[in-house]
């Protein structure tokens, strides 16, 4: 139980006193060009900050020691009376609900001396309710065991060196900084998938466990959470001697994170694991960071601060002296040039663990496929009859499409009209289940129109063009009607513990085909999977952005790796319209480093990421001519902001791939810079000092992920 409830108030000033928090925040709102209050907001959550934030008081019963004959009791009594001694303490409501008794009964018992009520604080705790089976450490293959190595000789050498440095500082916490030596480099863990990097991760925990150290495990979504909080809690939180795991995330209750929190700051709980806020977390002392998948673009934050969790978490090792551990079967290619240039430590795991073999994967030319037909199938022959045979032999398929909805688009035939959305440059997107049209963008939704919503038409014969994970998953149950399917996207989880209960049915083997978006692709361990399909390749890959090859190529890789970590060898097929991409081909080879020498040559010479910096201006407003009035006006303010500094190249402005989005229409300034430091302080500048209209909105995207 907690030791102490402090006012949410009196704890913000106290936190945000601790320079090492303070330190944290303001390197985020000088790099991130951000006001320093709202970095703070970042570092302590709203549940913990707001003032009626609290802890929850319940009604418990005790037993109390009694000696002697018992009071006379009804049998009834004895019965309730037996159930509480046998618990010595439980909630009140609890016990009615396992009674099912009322709550005078109990105070009847409380008259005779046999037990007291009284209110105490009573955690909320998001995995009461599960039971974790202890597990133990797993032998290492060799790379698996030279990579903990490494990684532990980093730690003990990093334990000493802050040792020694505040042997010499008078006021330790004060005047100390992280010594910046070759073992304070951050890990990069390169693994194919199913190589074993979550063992790596466990046991290298468990060291900084024995050092009185604590950790933070990143994961990029949400939805890993559940099975990384099972493997953590297996591992560390069952048995006699427990580390308590505490989760952090924005699907939990108000009341859970605050009392997640507090597990955290009181020592309680040493383990932290959550998404990209999780980096905030009060540990202390810190021995570890994990940030795993660290390519995921979901570890940058869209909202001011717009700061990216991975690098937050080097940042933050550096600073506190904790080992930074990066890892990913498929990594950024800003990490793998660290490693490139050194500034990063490569460690590589380029088996797959228990000698299991890497999937073989089948590139499918959907143009084949076409020509035979006058309409695109959704499932070529060959990935249909693959489907057949694994359902006849009882085993596992995963089908990924990263697009939900039924169908892209409604179109009408005869006048092109095709149902947009009023507030966003985009088609509205078919939910053929609630038979609605509805913008991924916005919100946006309206009713499926009878007739073409042109005036000038009314054509009743609209159609409905593209597809969705619904579309597939009707498919399906058309095509192979004994098959037991399963969707799972942002439509389909509905309540709180969906994803949680969808996963635990598939593993148990109570799904056989489970269709979804890209919260299936990663992270989840099936050893029943045997096949994966992959709907729609080369989805991604002509968008207006850069990395949308190795956007592709990551989510390939990832998603071919589902398939075949059990004892059969898996299968994937992926169907393309352009099979011969190299994205496409190298992920079919899993092939990371011949995709990287080939992507960087390009970077190269376009001065993209990794060899330069960006910085996108955005500004945002409800009319387009002033908008683009002062995007120009911006430009012109910029280029003497940037005259001095060498290497800078800008371009536009220019309205962005997606003009207008929830009714704001959006004009960009880009920036490549050889660095940040110093461009970044020059734009905090003219950010403060630039005169907008009030309707004009000026946004400034230090490293963006997203180009649209």
């Amino acid at each position: 139980m907690p030791a102490s409830s402090p006012s949410s108030k009196s704890l913000a000033h106290k936190l945000w006193s601790q320079p090492k928090v303070l330190k944290l925040a303001r390197w985020i709102a000088d790099y991130y060009c951000c006001a320093p209050e709202v970095a703070l907001k970042s570092v302590l959550p709203d549940a913990v900050r707001q003032e009626q934030a609290g802890w929850r008081e319940l009604l418990f019963v005790h037993a109390l020691p009694f000696n002697g004959d018992l009071p006379k009791l009804s049998k009834r009594q004895k019965e309730i009376w037996h159930i509480i001694e046998e618990r010595r303490e439980l909630p009140l409501k609890e016990l009615l609900e396992i009674a099912d008794t009322a709550a005078s009964t109990i105070r009847r018992l409380e008259d005779k001396g046999l037990v007291a009520i009284s209110a105490q604080i009573s955690e909320r705790d998001p995995y009461a309710r599960e039971h974790f089976l202890p597990t133990q450490p797993l032998p290492l293959n060799p790379p698996q065991a030279k990579a903990l190595d490494t990684v532990v000789a980093a730690m003990d050498q990093s334990q000493k060196s802050v040792a020694k440095e505040q042997r010499k500082s008078e006021s330790p916490i004060t005047n100390y900084q992280s010594p910046i030596t070759l073992s304070s480099r951050p890990f990069l863990l390169h693994g194919v998938t199913g190589s074993g990097k979550t063992e790596v991760y466990l046991q290298a925990i468990a060291h900084a466990l024995k050092q009185g150290k604590g950790a933070i495990v990143l994961v990029p979504e949400i939805s890993l959470t559940p099975q990384t909080v099972e493997r953590f809690k297996a591992r560390f939180s069952s048995g006699s001697t427990q580390t308590l795991v505490a989760v952090l995330h924005s699907h939990l209750s108000a009341g859970e994170r605050h009392d997640e929190w507090h597990k955290i700051r009181q020592g309680r709980a040493r383990i932290v694991i959550g998404a990209r806020s999780a980096i905030f977390a009060p540990i202390d002392p810190l021995g570890l960071i994990i940030v795993d998948e660290e390519h995921e673009n979901s570890y940058k934050q869209e909202e001011a601060p717009r700061y990216h969790a991975r690098d937050v978490a080097i940042m933050r090792g550096q600073m506190e002296g904790a080992t930074v551990l990066l890892g990913s079967a498929t990594p950024s290619l800003e990490s793998f040039y660290n490693c490139k240039r050194g500034k990063y430590a490569l460690l590589e795991l380029p088996e797959r663990a228990d000698d299991k073999k890497m999937p073989f994967v089948r590139v499918v030319d959907m143009r084949q496929t076409l020509r035979k037909g006058k309409v695109i199938p959704i499932f070529s022959p060959q990935l249909a009859d693959a489907i057949a045979h694994r359902l006849e032999r009882g085993e596992q398929t995963i089908l990924f499409l990263n697009r939900r909805g039924y169908s892209t688009s409604l179109q009408c035939p005869l006048c092109g009209q095709v149902a947009g959305c009023p507030n966003c440059s985009i088609s509205l997107t078919y939910h053929r289940q609630d038979q609605k049209l509805a913008c991924h963008i916005c919100g946006h939704t309206e009713a499926v129109p009878a007739v073409c919503p042109n005036p000038k038409c009314r054509n009743p014969e609209i159609r409905y063009a593209g597809l969705g994970t619904q579309k597939v998953e009707e498919t399906l149950t058309k095509l192979f009607p004994h098959a037991r399917i399963k969707r799972m996207d942002s439509d389909a989880l509905k309540r709180k513990d969906d994803f949680r209960r969808i996963l635990g049915d598939f593993r148990a083997g109570k799904i056989d085909i489970l269709v979804g978006t890209q919260m299936i692709a990663k992270g989840l361990h099936f050893p029943r999977v045997t096949l994966v399909g992959i709907i729609y390749a080369d989805l991604a890959l002509h968008q207006p952005d850069f990395r949308a090859g190795e956007r592709t190529f990551q989510l390939l890789t990832q998603v071919a790796g589902r398939a075949g970590r059990g004892d059969i060898e898996g299968e994937v097929f992926v169907q393309a319209f352009t099979p011969f991409h190299p994205a496409i081909q190298f992920a079919r080879r899993h092939d990371f480093n011949g995709f990287f020498e080939q992507e960087v040559e390009f970077r190269d010479q376009l001065h993209y990421p990794p060899f330069s910096r960006i910085a996108m201006l955005t500004l945002r407003g409800r009319n387009e001519e002033k908008v683009k009035f002062f995007a120009d006006h911006l430009k012109h303010e910029v280029d003497k902001i940037v005259a001095d500094i060498k290497g800078v190249i800008t371009a536009g402005p220019a309205p962005a791939p997606l003009l207008r989005a929830d009714t704001f229409y959006r004009y960009q300034i880009m920036l490549r810079a050889p660095r940040m430091s110093v461009l970044s302080q020059r734009l905090a500048q003219l950010t403060q000092s630039l005169a907008l209209d009030d309707d004009v909105i000026l946004s400034v995207d230090i490293d963006p992920v997203e180009m649209t």
